[in-house]
């Protein structure tokens, strides 16, 4: 504190009445009379009387006068106890309330106010040495000196005014204190002594005494503790999906709490229980039974809560168990308990009264008592409407075919108010950089994010509702939907109303009737870009099936420049290219739809057909591998990659992709025939048979199943197994005498030579030029040793005969075109008409000569007419196995056309 602020405190409002000529209680002579005993007026008269006069307070005085001053103080001896004794004694002479009224006071105060030299004595320790002790002040005179040894020599220290010493410490003793303490100061200061006011020179504190945990409180309260702990370690699992912690959590805390209800009714505090933990658990366990399942003891704990009458407002529990109930499919429960929580909620608590009654109204549908859940749909929506409950009443009257009511319905459910802003506010009215900057902050917040879901919840029921209710309040679906068009466009949902029109026309498509599709779409070439856009694609959609590629090209062209950013023109203006097979552009395209919408899957499986046809296989992978991170179980999409390994020389990966693709299309022919096909190129027969197999189950006519699995038993020696799959194939095609061969080549290798012989007979009547089957004829007529082994080795000599003369008559005609066409390269261009006539008409006969040889359009085609003549036997099966030797002696060879009887021994086994 400053020498200006010193009256501020009980210090130095004692030097001032120092000054002023008061003398302090314990100083003064005994004769004279006490402040104590006097009036308050004398004792401040008495205060207020100074020796000498205020005017001359700081003038020097004479050394006569200091002397008679100190004549007038009366020192304390020195074996007293305490100088300052009875200072923090209250007085009402120190009362500090009335010296503002004291003109002489206050007189002394403003003439000795900031002319007080500075003290002189310093605290022993510090830079500047000590001095004699002593206070007066002004220049050291030789009357000072004199004062000061006079004052030294009556009294061990003073002051030459007459006061007593403020600032000395003398002889290692303490300075005397005052009335009032200051923090950190000790009155028992002393000399060499540190400045240490926080006392940090005494070391840390001790350490906190540890409360005993073994009384039985402190038990309580640990065991309290650890069943909260649980509590929250079961709800933040829960929150972390694992319902099986959370359960568990849940038991334990049950079980630590009756554990806490034991020990108090032990230490005999029963009446202290918290009935607020128990209510927790219990409730949390009843959640966390439902969340894994448990119904039945979920319901069995929530029936423990609420049969509690200690537990309030427990009733409201009975919602869960509805709830359980309802999951259960027990909806007359489910009921029961819904009413039960409604007449225990009281009216203030209005939107849960209202969620029940959905819940009971839901509860009826189910039921189908489409009545009752329309009383409390129509309760709900006279109260408190919302859009849901709109729905739910549009549902129940469509249930029961009531049309004046769908409709009221419909305008109810358009008029709900949404309760969201309009989306002007989130445009910018000015230039300001601070309002744009919030007006960014704002526009995708989870608040804007919850209006534009409930808005696009709402446009979604109104607009299933328009399309449920079309077709059944008016006679036709046309004249529906147009009613529920013009409801739209005078309510809130304006912009719904094209979008409507839209559906209106898919509805057309989805009839089959693309006439009124068309026209519909069309109306909307006049409209704003975004429906004209929409209609556009639609169209280009249409134009595209029906394979009119220009006016598909023309109305993407269209949705492009109306609505350069919607992904869907761009796709079918690639398709239209792609169709041209301009696949470069094509992809462009594509890849412009895609940087418009990434999640546009149409465009991403187009331009990996795209790349795949101008042969970029890698880049291909990467989309369809895209695709497939997007559409997990897309059979298209496994194809495609199953294809591009393949083409990448990578069996094993398109086999993985195939298999992939079978778990989702198990019955899929062609998956099983290409992974059949993959097995066997591999050389795992067994695996390829299977799944051949499976193929031919699901789809018996595919040739190229049915000719491998035929040569797959003939190449095991089942040759009587081989014979239904080449019989089906003879069924599929007739015409091909390949198949019936193989039929009766089968019945000779299984050793059943009579069926195979009227199988070959049978063949010789379809196919009478056959060669093949008429060597068999042969063959087979000579090893039974029947007589018409004769007429057919005369066939066969004839139609060996005709065929090689037809094939000298397509030998020579060929020679011959090749001469006249090496003519006309040589001669000149100037050739006679004469030559020119000539050569026509000996090409014609040529022609005609060749038409003569082949087969009439009656007549059953003969593949065998274009192979060489060939006279050898050829088994259209293969060589036969080798039969194995016996003891049999070898017979002499025998001409194969003799007409002789064959032996038992060699006949087949």
């Amino acid at each position: 504190m400053s020498r200006g602020h010193w009256c501020h405190n009980l210090s130095a409002l004692d030097s001032i009445r120092t000054r002023a000529g008061y003398r302090p209680l314990k100083t003064a002579p005994p004769s004279t009379p006490t402040p104590q005993n006097l009036p308050a007026a004398s004792a401040y008269q008495t205060l207020l009387k100074p020796k000498y006069s205020c005017t001359n307070f700081f003038t020097r005085a004479p050394e006569t006068e200091h002397l008679q001053v100190m004549e007038n103080i009366h020192l304390a001896a020195e074996d007293e106890d305490d100088l300052y004794s009875g200072y923090n004694d209250y007085n009402p002479t120190f009362d500090s309330e009335e010296l503002v009224n004291d003109v002489g006071f206050q007189e002394a105060v403003r003439t000795s106010h900031g002319r007080r030299p500075p003290m002189t004595a310093k605290f022993p320790g510090t830079s500047t040495g000590g001095r004699p002790t002593g206070t007066a002040f002004g220049g050291e005179s030789s009357q000072g000196r004199t004062g000061d040894k006079l004052l030294k020599s009556r009294m061990p220290g003073g002051s030459a005014t007459g006061r007593p010493t403020t600032g000395a410490v003398q002889d290692g003793a303490a300075r005397p204190m005052t009335a009032v303490r200051a923090a950190g100061y000790s009155s028992t200061f002393a000399r060499g002594s540190t400045f240490d006011p926080l006392g940090q020179s005494r070391g840390p504190a001790p350490p906190l005494e540890a409360k005993s945990e073994d009384t039985p409180e402190e038990k309580i309260k640990i065991l309290e503790k650890k069943v909260n702990d649980l509590i929250e370690d079961s709800c933040l699992a829960h929150a972390h999906a694992d319902l099986q912690l959370a359960l568990e959590k849940a038991k334990e805390a049950g079980r630590k709490e009756r554990a806490l209800v034991r020990q108090r009714e032990q230490t005999g505090t029963a009446d202290h229980i918290n009935l607020d933990l128990t209510y927790s658990v219990l409730f949390n366990l009843a959640n966390q039974y439902a969340n894994n399942d448990m119904n039945t003891e979920a319901l069995n704990t929530y029936q423990v809560i609420v049969k509690n009458k200690m537990f309030n407002n427990a009733g409201r529990l009975k919602v869960n168990m509805a709830n359980i109930y309802f999951k259960q499919k027990n909806y007359l429960q489910a009921i029961k308990f819904y009413r039960m929580a409604l007449d225990q909620i009281s009216s203030a608590h209005t939107e849960m009264r209202i969620r029940i009654m959905q819940n009971i109204g839901v509860a009826f549908i189910r039921m189908g008592q489409y009545s009752d859940a329309i009383t409390s749909f129509e309760h709900i929506m006279s109260e408190s409407p919302n859009i849901k409950t709109g729905f739910n009443l549009i549902l129940s009257y469509y249930a029961i075919g009531d049309r004046k009511m769908m409709k009221k319905s419909f305008q109810k459910l358009i008029c709900v108010p949404l309760g969201i802003d309009e989306e002007d506010k989130y445009i910018s009215p000015n230039d300001d950089p601070h309002a744009n900057l919030v007006i960014e902050a704002i526009k995708n917040d989870k608040l804007h994010q919850m209006e534009r879901d409930r808005k696009a919840l709402a446009e979604k029921y109104i607009m299933t509702s328009a399309k449920l209710i079309a077709p059944a309040i008016e006679p036709t679906f046309a004249a529906g939907f147009d009613w529920c068009v013009d409801m739209v466009k005078g309510s809130q949902y304006v912009e719904l109303a094209n979008d409507l029109e839209i559906n209106k026309a898919i509805t057309y498509l989805r009839q089959k009737d693309f006439k009124q599709a068309v026209e519909t779409l069309k109306a909307f070439e006049k409209k704003d870009s975004r429906v004209k856009s929409a209609a556009a694609t639609n169209l280009s959609f249409l134009y595209f099936l029906e394979k009119d590629y220009d006016q598909a090209d023309r109305y993407a062209e269209l949705a492009m420049n109306a609505d350069r950013y919607n992904p869907a023109a761009l796709v079918n203006k690639g398709n239209t290219v792609f169709v041209k097979q301009d696949y470069e552009k094509a992809a462009e395209f594509y890849k412009e739809a895609l940087r418009n919408d990434s999640s546009c899957t149409e465009a991403l499986y187009n331009l990996g057909l795209a790349q795949k046809r101008l042969g970029r296989l890698d880049e291909a992978l990467d989309c369809f591998l895209k695709l497939h991170a997007i559409l997990r179980n897309s059979a298209q999409v496994m194809h495609q990659l199953a294809n591009l390994y393949e083409q990448l020389d990578d069996p094993q990966q398109a086999t993985e992709w195939l298999m992939q693709l079978i778990s989702v299309t198990p019955t899929d022919p062609r998956v099983l025939a290409k992974l059949g096909e993959l097995y066997d190129s591999e050389g795992d027969k067994s695996q390829a048979f299977q799944y051949y197999y499976e193929s031919f189950r699901y789809f018996p006519s595919n040739m190229d199943v049915i000719e491998w699995l035929g040569a797959y038993y003939i190449d095991t020696q089942f040759c009587e197994k081989a014979i239904q799959y080449f019989e089906r194939a003879t069924l599929i095609q007739p015409t091909q005498v390949t198949w019936q061969l193989m039929v009766a080549s089968c019945y000779r290798r299984s050793g059943n030579y009579q069926k195979a012989l009227e199988t070959y007979k049978d063949i010789h009547r379809k196919f009478p030029d056959n060669v093949e089957c008429l060597r068999f004829l042969v063959r087979l007529c000579t090893d039974m040793g029947l007589k018409e082994v004769q007429d057919y080795a005369t066939k066969l000599k004839k139609v060996e005969k005709m065929k090689e003369t037809r094939e000298q008559r397509v030998k020579s005609g060929r020679e011959s075109s090749g001469r006249v066409r090496r003519d006309g390269r040589d001669g000149s261009g100037s050739s006679d008409s004469g030559h020119s006539s000539h050569s026509a008409s000996a090409k014609g006969e040529r022609v005609s000569a060749r038409l003569k040889t082949l087969p009439g359009s009656n007549e059953p085609y003969d593949t065998s007419g274009m192979r060489d003549i060939d006279a050898s036997y050829v088994d259209p099966l293969g060589p036969q196995m080798d039969r194995p030797k016996t003891a049999a002696k070898k017979r002499p060879e025998e001409d194969e056309f003799a007409d002789e009887e064959l032996g038992d021994d060699l006949l087949p086994e």
